[in-house]
This record gives structure tokens, sequence and C-alpha cells, in this order.
């Protein structure tokens, strides 16, 4: 009896994989994506950003590991966003989507890969959706693909398909959420006591922003509605209203923060969470303006066998639950380093620290040549653009790596035996600037790695 039970069970959980659920959001969410991304791109373009960030640089702080990885200069940067804006429209129509969905994720990745100094956290969310984007079967309906072969269509897939994306979003309402509960975030209000002050000339609300005790409210509220929002989308009797808090949220922090596309991407991409009956509707109601509505000879529903226990040797199921777990991990790994975070960034990066901490500094860098003794101070500014200098002045990482190009453009002009030294001086948080990084080490001996930055000056109150 018990076996039987057992075997009953596990049934029932293999079918909440299995079961047949509707196509519908994830055809929604596909043009949603792509409509976001084409807007973004062109937008990227209008505003200068391709000459300004790719081009005119005459340094790029690449990832470790990823040296190779170059700007394309003029045109070819500008070829490369086409493409890129190419590849969005065709995700957004359905157009040789499986290509367009390859396409996108290169090319997007690419541009994200050359110059850290540029990482935000939504460009790293859409280098992810991308790449899952590239497995979902979000073509086989409203597509052109569809128009082109209709034996492709498909009005449902299996649940699991269906909600990749979802939890997607999860991950990084979770982890931001997660993220939050420090206690300079919850019981110092940092760094919103800094930063709201200073939209007080916001009309309308820009007095409420100096008040501290709102700072606390919104830190609280924050940590409160990362943690749980997605509960509440979940729920259906609790999901249109916390989507209208998807919204305020996001809305506020778009006008209160400069941080470009990401609250109306978040806006947009959180509308996956509702049932599929909406989206469905939504679907009929654009193809309802366009075309007629065209049935397939054959409405393929079978993506996978219907044996019970074949979706796990599934080679795209596998892929994405390695993916996941990939990221579940990722945020995690901070804690192999000591230190504090905020201090060291040591496993800071691609982990859904959104906005945790206001950090400021400047690094002064001293040249040595050792076989005359001479020593002057470098010009950064020569180098560098003013938000390469400011963000590589409170990273580490960025910090040796422009030592090292230092001593190698110096040893270009015929320098033979350079050492490089950086006076560095950061600020977290409001506290007082102070040494950050050792004085006395000379960075051309540290060799970039994965490693403890020994280096990097311990963090005290």
């Amino acid at each position: 009896m018990q076996l039987i039970l057992e075997k009953r069970q596990q049934l029932s959980i293999a079918n909440l994989f299995t079961r047949k659920v509707s196509i519908a959001s994830l055809v929604t969410f596909r043009v949603l994506f792509g409509l976001m991304m084409l807007f973004s791109i062109v937008r990227f373009a209008a505003k200068g950003w391709i000459k300004t960030l790719y081009i005119d640089p005459v340094y790029f702080f690449t990832y470790y590991g990823f040296d190779w990885v170059k700007p394309l200069g003029n045109p070819g940067m500008h070829w490369l966003f086409a493409f890129m804006g190419i590849a969005a429209l065709g995700i957004m129509l359905g157009a040789f989507y499986r290509i367009s969905a390859t396409l996108f994720f290169l090319t997007f990745t690419y541009v994200e890969l050359i110059d850290k100094s540029n990482y935000l956290n939504h460009y790293y969310f859409v280098s992810l959706v991308a790449f899952l984007m590239i497995f979902l079967p979000a073509h086989t309906n409203f597509s052109i693909d569809v128009w082109r072969k209709p034996s492709i269509k498909k009005e449902k897939i299996v649940a699991w398909l269906r909600w990749v994306i979802p939890l997607q979003l999860a991950f990084v309402y979770f982890f931001a959420g997660l993220a939050k509960l420090n206690p300079e975030w919850l019981f110092e209000a940092l760094p919103l006591k800094i930063w709201l002050p200073s939209r007080s000339d916001l009309p309308l609300i820009g007095n409420w922003l100096t008040q501290e005790w709102l700072a606390f409210a919104f830190s609280w509220f924050g940590a409160i509605y990362d943690l749980s929002i997605v509960f509440f989308l979940l729920y259906r009797k609790t999901r249109i209203w916390a989507y209208m808090a998807v919204v305020l949220f996001h809305v506020m922090t778009a006008i209160l923060f400069q941080i470009g596309m990401f609250p109306y991407i978040m806006i947009a991409s959180t509308l996956v969470f509702f049932p599929d009956k909406y989206h469905e509707k939504a679907i009929s109601f654009i193809s309802s303006l366009w075309t007629k509505n065209r049935n397939s000879e054959e409405n393929t529903t079978i993506t996978l066998r219907q044996n019970n226990g074949a979706i796990i040797h599934n080679w795209k199921l596998k892929l994405i639950a390695i993916f996941f777990v990939i990221q579940l991990l990722l945020p995690f790994r901070y804690l192999l380093y000591p230190g504090e975070l905020f201090w060291t960034e040591q496993g800071y990066r691609f982990s859904w620290r959104v906005m945790l901490m206001e950090k400021a500094g400047y690094s002064i860098f001293h040249i040595k040549d050792n076989e005359t003794g001479m020593e002057w101070e470098a010009s950064n500014l020569d180098y560098l653009t003013p938000n390469q200098e400011k963000m590589m002045s409170t990273q580490p990482d960025m910090i040796l790596q422009f030592a090292h190009f230092l001593s190698s453009e110096y040893k270009n002009e015929g320098y033979k035996d350079i050492s490089v030294f950086a006076e560095s001086y950061v600020a977290l948080n409001g506290r007082k600037s102070r040494l950050f990084i050792n004085p006395d080490i000379d960075l051309t001996q540290i060799e970039e790695g994965f490693g403890h930055k020994t280096w990097i000056l311990p963090f005290s109150e």
C-alpha cells in the first residue's frame, strides 16, 4: 500500500511538469521582451552611447577570462548594434526565431563583456533571459514562423516550459530581497538616507524625501517587497494588487534613480505571472486587428514523450536545470572570501545586489622606474573616461587591471622595469574616506584571479 501511495505521489509531481498548459504567456513575453530590447537598442544608439562607451575609450576593463572580447571599433560597433536590433525585432515578431534569439544573446552578451565599468544588473538579467529564450518554443504561436510554416503551431506546451521565465524573475526578486537583509539597509537606512535627500528638487514629493523616516520606510518596504512579491503574484486573490505594487514600486524607482530601462523591463516581464486566459485574450485581440484567425492543419502539442519519467531525460530540461543551479549558487560565492563584501566586492557582481551601497573614492597611481629610481604619477584621464575612472577607483579588480595596463604602456614607451603602486581612498555609505589598497604593494607583481585579494586593506569602523 505504501509503495502504491509513493508511486501515485511521484506521478502527481511528474504531472506538474508534464501536463499541458497554454503557450500564450510565453508568446506574450516573447513579444514584450523583443519590443523592450528593440526600444532599448534604438534609445542607446540615439543617445550616442555606442560611441562614448565602446568606441571613444582608450582602455576597456574586460572580465577575467574574457580578455579576448574587444570592441569592434567604428563602424564595427554600430554594425554590431544594428544586428542586435534586427535580432530583437526577429524575437518580437517570431521571425527565424531560433536564429534571432541566438544572435541577440551573442551580440548583447558580447557587448556586455567588453567593459565591466558599464555593468548593470539589468544587463545581466537580459543576457540570462536571452539565453533561456533560445531553448523555449516561444515562436510556435502568433509568429511569422507559424505563418511561414503552419505545421509548427502549438496551442499548448508542457508546464515546465511555461514556468522558466517566472522562475528567473523569482530568482531576481528573492536574491535582491535577501541582499537587503543587512544591518545598514534595515537599521541605518543606508544608502537611501544619502540618496533620497539629493532628489529634494522633485515636485510634490521633494520635501518628503528629506525626511529620515521615509528612508527607513523605503528600506523596509523594499526588502519586504522583494522577498514576498512573487508569492503574492502567484496567489490568485492577491495577484492584481501585487501587480499594482510592482508598477508603483518600479515607477517610483525610475523617478528617483537613474537606472535606465530596468524598471520598465520588470513591469512588463512580471505580466508573465498572470493566468494564461489573459494572455490568450491579448493575443486574440491583437490578431483580430491585422489578420483573420488561421487554423493550422495540425495542432502539434506533443513536445516530449508521454511516458512517465521521460521528461527527466530531456536535454533541454537538464540544461535549464543546470542553469538554475548555477544561478542558485552564484550569489553565495561571497561566503568564500573574508572581509566586508561591500568593501572588497569579492563576489559582489552577478548576485542581484541592487543599489545597496554608496561608494566613492579616488586612486592615484605612482609609477617607479626601477632602473633609474625616477618616480611620477600617472594621469588616469589620459586613458580612462570619467565614468571608467569613477568605477575603477572603488573596485579592486579594476584597480589591478589598470595598474597592469599602465605598466605595459610605459614599457611600450621604452621603460624596461616598471613598478606601479596605488594610493586609493574610498568612502563607504557616508563614512569618512580611508585607505583602500596597500600602497606598498607593487601591483604589477599581483596576478589577476579568483583568489582572495590580500592587498586590499581590511575594513574597520
